[in-house]
């Protein structure tokens, strides 16, 4: 039996300037990661060339949970909490659309490219459905009494799945919005929904600190279930070509894991790897899946280096 190849994990780069906690990550174009924060700042970086300075695109009033790079339009949009999104042309560098929401947080933020509409998860529980490219809002559709946290996208059986703090998740036709699924098994909110990239698996995760893995063609079955983190997982995040999934938590730690196996590969803590010292919110890979982007509540990204067999 071959050994298992566990990829070491190297801490190339610290990136400093938000003055507050940073709560949202969005992968951008090539290596291009955008952070936003309690602060109200959001700014563009550079994973390739993590000595360059941010780029700051945005201040707001309030704080910023949930962003998204929507390539096809070449915007990023944010969710301004208490107030609704906001789309930032990325060649003009100019603010090009606001929509104004119901005032309460928004977590998550989700584009689909074939229904060209923006999903909103918003703090009350509504669904807020935008239309691109201006970003008109379609519907609000109240699925929770608690608030929705996350999204995750399936295009190609068109369903939406949403996570709530009620401990729901629910999986939703994309064009009638009804509830197809609802996936129970949770026994505390759900903070991180991800479809793996063969779209063959859901996974779900949350204040429970377990990782819960659903088989999509059977109807959501409930696969499995992994002890993953001591405390509250924030986030889940797929390698690009579904190889790795990567979680952080409210325990300070990010993990690696075989995705195919959900294998424990790698523990990326303080006294391990100089990692965070406080919680970790939120995971992006960009551009290649041996770079991975942390943040976290100490108010800094971390940018850390995979180290890949060339036979694996």
């Amino acid at each position: 039996m071959s050994e298992i190849f566990r990829p070491p994990i190297t801490k190339i780069a610290t990136l400093a300037g938000h003055r507050d906690a940073v709560y949202a990550l969005a992968g951008g174009a090539g290596s291009t990661v955008y952070s936003g924060s309690a602060d109200g700042m959001v700014v563009g970086w550079d994973a390739a060339e993590p000595a360059r300075d941010g780029e700051l695109l945005a201040r707001v009033e309030n704080s910023v949970y949930a962003l998204r790079h929507v390539a096809a339009l070449n915007m990023l949009v944010l969710g301004h909490n208490f107030q609704g999104i906001q789309a930032i042309d990325l060649v003009s560098r100019q603010l090009v659309h606001a929509t104004a929401l119901p005032p309460v947080a928004i977590f998550e933020l989700l584009f689909s490219e074939t229904r060209q509409r923006l999903y909103a998860a918003l703090g009350d529980g509504t669904l807020a459905v935008l239309a691109a490219p201006g970003f008109r809002l379609e519907k609000l559709l109240r699925l929770a009494n608690k608030s929705l946290r996350c999204l995750a996208l399936h295009e190609e059986r068109g369903e939406l799945a949403v996570g709530s703090s009620d401990t729901m998740t629910r999986i939703l036709d994309l064009d009638s919005l009804e509830t197809k699924y609802t996936l129970g098994e949770s026994s505390n909110s759900v903070f991180s929904v991800a479809y793996s990239p063969n779209g063959a698996s859901l996974l779900t995760a949350g204040r429970d600190a377990q990782i819960r893995t659903w088989d999509v063609a059977a109807g959501y079955a409930l696969g499995g279930t992994v002890p993953a983190h001591m405390y509250t997982i924030n986030h889940l995040a797929f390698s690009p070509t579904g190889r790795y999934l990567a979680s952080c938590s409210l325990d300070k730690s990010i993990k690696l894991w075989d995705a195919a196996t959900l294998t424990l590969l790698r523990v990326v803590d303080r006294v391990r790897a100089a990692g965070h010292g406080t919680s970790v919110n939120r995971l992006v890979w960009p551009g290649t899946e041996n770079r991975l982007v942390s943040c976290s509540d100490d108010r800094s990204l971390a940018v850390w280096q995979l180290t890949v067999s060339s036979e694996q």
